[in-house]
């Protein structure tokens, strides 16, 4: 057995989710390949006196559901499963199916339906903030073939990443959290992009392994009018199983009053999901010292060193901007040179120049000082 394997379910049982003696918690494996993860994350829930509940879900079979679906029958799915997760204390999601595009061709409608109907009365009113959560990835072909390089090398990497020092990092971004914490308008500058926010007033959060891994951000979110200029995303984001690329956003007054992708139809249709979807919920700054590339895959990309991601749709409650949403969207911005630099400026102040902090008090979130 791969001892990385048990080290990272360690990691997730006993510092991502903290489960104590008695607690429940839901495990979701989605596809088969993250088998591995989830057999030794039992293990470690019932070592820490914790009680495992255990559901594998196989996208190819949701995608058949999705497409034939109806309100009556989501809702009483919702039902169902909301009352699962009511009675959890934590929660743990593992991603391992090998096709990330297997829900590309269920129909925009449907999809909209699914997120209002299930994922938010589920996942956002119960799970999110009713729960202690952590979701991650498991390294499966597919990802490998995404980031380009070998399965074998995939998962060495993946394993580099996921089981890296998160005490140590988290102190080097509690730094930026109080940073951010005292600072009002920050400005993002790039190529085909110059947007301008405040952040005041709204929490700053260290995300340090507590809830995705990896992990490697800190977030906050806009105040939700305050947003005004064109952000242009150099990243593929994949959502509701398309690929979108080139996405461009003009704000004014917080809501996005223009948005263009490679599939500019499409966009503005998971944008018209609710009156929220079209407002900003999180802006983050990426802080992992071993990602450095895109790969099309969120949970990977928006923790990339020198990048920020900015979200369409809900805003999480502990850094609540009263922006309420079925969707929740991140889409990543690279700052560094080899995607076409950029500056971030807080309060007038340029703090992170092509993608590396320039103050002093910040430089230890530089990569090459980790």
């Amino acid at each position: 057995m791969d001892t990385r394997i048990s080290k990272l379910a360690n990691t997730i049982v006993n510092y991502s989710v903290s489960l104590q003696k008695g607690e429940k918690v839901l495990i979701q494996c989605f596809g088969t390949d993250g088998t591995p993860l989830v057999k030794e994350v039992v293990k470690a829930v019932y070592k820490a006196g914790a009680l495992p509940f255990v559901e594998t879900k196989l996208v190819t079979v949701q995608r058949e559901i999705m497409l034939g679906s109806t309100e009556e029958q989501i809702k009483l799915l919702a039902k169902n499963d909301a009352e699962m997760m009511s009675q959890m204390d934590a929660y743990i999601g593992i991603r391992g199916d090998n096709n990330p595009s297997e829900l590309s061709d269920v129909p925009s409608e449907k999809q909209a339906m699914y997120q209002r109907l299930y994922f938010k009365p589920v996942h956002s009113e119960i799970r999110v903030p009713h729960t202690k959560w952590s979701v991650m990835q498991y390294p499966t072909p597919s990802m490998a073939q995404a980031a380009n390089t070998s399965h074998d090398a995939f998962t060495d990497f993946y394993f580099k990443v996921c089981n890296l020092d998160y005490s140590k990092l988290s102190k080097e971004m509690s730094k930026l959290v109080n940073l951010m914490q005292s600072t009002d308008k920050v400005r993002l500058i790039g190529p085909n992009t110059d947007l301008s926010f405040s952040i005041k007033g709204i929490p700053a959060i260290n995300c340090d392994g507590k809830y995705n891994i990896p992990d490697g951000e800190v977030y906050t979110a806009p105040v939700k009018d305050s947003a005004n200029g064109k952000i242009s995303f150099n990243t593929q984001s994949q959502f509701q199983g398309y690929t979108y690329e080139n996405i461009c956003f003009e704000l004014k007054d917080g809501k996005i009053i223009n948005a263009t992708a490679n599939n500019t139809e499409k966009i503005n249709h998971v944008l018209n999901t609710d009156e929220g979807a079209r407002f900003i919920g999180e802006f983050a700054i990426g802080t992992n010292p071993y990602i450095h590339h895109p790969m099309k895959n969120t949970l990977f990309d928006e923790k990339i060193a020198g990048s920020i991601h900015f979200t369409p749709g809900n805003a999480y409650d502990v850094a609540f901007n009263g922006n309420k949403s079925a969707i929740h969207w991140d889409l990543v911005l690279i700052q560094t040179p080899e995607y076409g630099g950029g500056e971030m400026y807080f309060d007038n102040v340029l703090v992170r120049k092509d993608g590396k902090f320039i103050i002093d008090e910040l430089l230890g979130l530089n990569p090459e000082n980790f």
